[in-house]
Formats: structure tokens, C-alpha cells, sequence
């Protein structure tokens, strides 16, 4: 039995300007995990039916594996749904990884990325940028440029302490977002351009925040990216009071994707758990995330 993993994902800084040559800065979340299984078939199956899943044997099977047994995949994820953790992506990234490992394939992580970008763009139709998909693929933190096309792991230890936060009665597909925004900028939409540049540029000043152990500079890159797509988006009001109750606690706070999950830092662990509390107070789900690997773990491939 061959299997695949990937964790989600939370962005700090600079998402979405992957999609439009700019910069983001994302850590996997390890709390929460996708993974599949490929085991040997008479014929081609996926348990239980997905079609994320589906889109993905078909395009491994024709463009890294033609003339393969078929496989029967197993799957399940913990990664809370539609709130923009990175769900989706993990799914193709877990199955990928498991049927790669059965039949053989050898990816580099750059090319994993792009695959399963390719299985939701090419083949689903699903607007999404490559951020969810490099992170996955290289697990832990990592930054990236993709004006240059430059992927950087970096120490999660250089991380202050983090929260994530969402509420599943206002989740959202981060799909309409991204579609919005691709016509805007197609369109050359002078409030787009301008903040795709600036979350470009607030991702590389975090990154540099990091290195030099600036955590306050880290907070204001984290904030200021909101404060970027507040600027360019209309929001939702419920996602909006997750931002404002982290800061009244405090804390810097940014959408972590694009369905309404939100991340952000805090001074120091009693800190975080003063705020994780107001969050919850407010009827949200909230965690103190786990970025860092054990120093020991079973767990298949999560950052090949």
C-alpha cells in the first residue's frame, strides 16, 4: 500500500499575489492533514468519490505514468472545509504523492507544485495560484517569489507564536475570489496592480523581518497585507470581526487564505492564549497551530 500526505496551509504575508508575479510567505499547519492511498485494482477507483481526486489519477496516469495498473485510491482530510487552509490542494498533493510512490515517479517538490496547480486550473477550471501547492510540497515555511521563481525554506523556529482562527458558518470557496481577481487584473484594474505589488513587496519585507528577528516589522508586514486586500476586496463583515477582535487583543491578523480563515502573531504564548480565548468567547474555532515537526514522526512525505 503506497500513501501520500500533505498538511494545510496558512499564509502570513503577501497572499494572493502568487498568482500576479508577487511574493508570499506560508506555513504548513500540521494540525490538520489530507491522505490517500493507492492500492492495486482490476479498474480505476476513488473511495470515497472526489473529483479533485478523480482529475488527478487521470492526469498522473496520462502525463507521468501512462500504461499503469490501475489504482484504487483511499482518501480522507482533517483540513476544515472551504475556509481557505489550503484543503483542496492538500487532497491533490496527497494523492499525487501516494500514487507516485507506488508507481515509481520521482517529483521534485517545484514540480509537484506545479501538477497539482495544473489538475485544478487545467482540468477543473478552479482559479488558484501556486502558493497552496509550493508550500505543501516543500512543507514547513517557506517564501516565495515567484516574480523570480525563487522557493526558500526557512526555520519555522524564527516564527513568534502563532493562532489560526475560522468560523464554518462563514465559510467561503476561495475559487469566486481568485476569479474575481484574475478578470480585475486581466483588466489591468489600477486598485489591483497597485496592491498585488505592495503584497509582493509586504511578503519580502516579512521574510526579512524574520531573518533579522524584528518581530514587531514581522507583525506590521502581517497586518499591512490585510490592510492590502481590504484595500483591492470587498469582505465579508464576519471575516473582518475575526481581524479586529485579534487586534483588539493585540495581535497582528491577516486572512489566511481566501475563505475566511485568519492567522496571526502574538507576543509570546500567554499572549496568544489570551486571544485564542477572545476568538473563541465570539463563537469561532481557534488554535495555537503546530508548525514545527516532531522530533520524531510517522507520517508519509508531508514536505518531500
Amino acid at each position: 500500500m503506497a500513501r501520500g500526505s500533505a498538511f494545510a496551509r496558512a499564509a502570513l504575508a503577501g497572499n494572493p499575489s502568487d498568482g500576479y508575479g508577487g511574493a508570499t510567505l506560508a506555513v504548513v499547519v500540521r494540525d490538520f492533514l489530507a491522505e490517500a492511498q493507492a492500492l492495486p485494482a482490476s479498474s480505476s477507483a476513488v473511495v470515497p468519490e472526489s473529483r479533485l481526486v478523480r482529475a488527478a489519477v487521470t492526469r498522473f496516469e496520462r502525463d507521468l505514468a501512462p500504461g499503469v495498473p490501475p489504482s484504487e485510491i483511499r482518501w480522507r482530510t482533517s483540513i476544515p472545509r472551504a475556509v481557505g487552509l489550503g484543503g483542496s490542494s492538500a487532497i491533490v498533493i496527497a494523492t499525487v504523492r501516494a500514487l507516485s510512490e507506488r508507481h515509481r515517479v520521482r517529483l521534485h517538490r517545484d514540480e509537484l507544485a506545479r501538477f497539482a496547480l495544473a489538475v485544478e486550473t487545467e482540468d477543473l477550471g478552479i482559479a488558484a495560484g501556486l502558493q497552496d501547492r509550493v508550500a505543501q510540497a516543500y512543507g514547513g515555511l517557506t517564501f516565495m517569489d515567484f516574480r523570480d521563481g525563487v522557493y526558500e525554506p526557512l526555520d519555522p523556529a524564527l516564527l513568534p507564536p502563532l493562532f489560526v482562527a475560522w468560523n464554518p458558518a462563514s465559510a467561503g470557496h476561495s475559487g469566486i475570489t481568485h476569479g474575481d481577481l484574475r478578470a480585475r487584473f486581466e483588466r489591468a484594474d489600477p486598485r489591483v496592480i497597485a496592491a498585488m505589488a505592495q503584497l509582493g513587496n509586504l511578503a519580502r519585507a516579512a521574510r526579512s523581518a524574520l531573518l533579522a528577528g524584528d518581530v514587531p516589522a514581522f507583525a506590521g508586514a502581517v497586518n499591512e497585507s490585510f490592510g492590502a486586500r481590504r484595500r483591492m476586496l470587498s469582505l465579508d463583515d464576519r471575516h473582518v470581526a475575526m481581524i479586529e477582535l485579534a487586534r483588539a487583543q493585540g495581535a497582528s491578523a491577516n486572512y489566511a487564505g481566501s475563505g475566511g480563515a485568519i492567522v496571526g502573531c502574538c507576543r509570546d504564548a500567554e499572549h496568544r492564549g489570551a486571544v485564542i480565548a477572545a476568538l473563541a468567547a465570539a463563537g469561532n474555532l481557534a488554535i495555537a497551530p503546530a508548525v514545527t515537526p516532531p522530533q520524531c514522526s510517522s507520517r508519509p512525505n508531508p514536505g518531500d
